[in-house]
């Protein structure tokens, strides 16, 4: 496959808690085995980075006109660490997700597609293009 028919895509790992409920035993297993399908999928050429997140941080955004600094994001909604993928398509990014190794246990993998650009240097750039088009 040539890599002009491929697209970046991320798998987001969202949660902490999904493994609570696991002995260490469970744990280990399923860890060995996220390990198994990344270097699968790095040996492939499919996975090009990957890593686990630190489980603290900080939210940095605005609320009433001031920047707010923290404090981290519930739990369900951390994103606990990331795959980034080369792929034909949203498809095939998908089975891989489905792949997880933490899914049947709760784990929430999120696709998303990475854009060439940012969508808003994307629209300033097609602003004055439409408004020279117009004149």
């Amino acid at each position: 496959m040539s890599e002009q028919t491929q697209e970046k895509y991320m798998l987001l790992f969202r949660g902490n808690e999904w493994q609570k409920n696991l002995s260490p035993e469970d744990m280990q297993k399923i860890a060995g085995q996220w390990m198994a399908w990344f270097n699968r999928l790095t040996g492939e050429g499919t996975a090009l980075a990957g890593s686990p997140l630190e489980r603290e941080g900080k939210v940095v955004s605005a609320r009433n006109g001031k920047v707010v600094d923290g404090p981290f994001v519930e739990s369900k909604e951390t994103i606990g660490g990331y795959f980034l993928l080369r792929v034909k398509n949203l498809d095939e990014a998908v089975a891989i997700a489905r792949e997880c190794p933490g899914v049947p246990y709760g784990a929430v993998v999120e696709v998303r597609a990475v854009a060439e650009e940012c969508p808003l240097i994307e629209r300033a750039q097609a602003e004055p293009r439409s408004a020279a088009a117009t004149a």
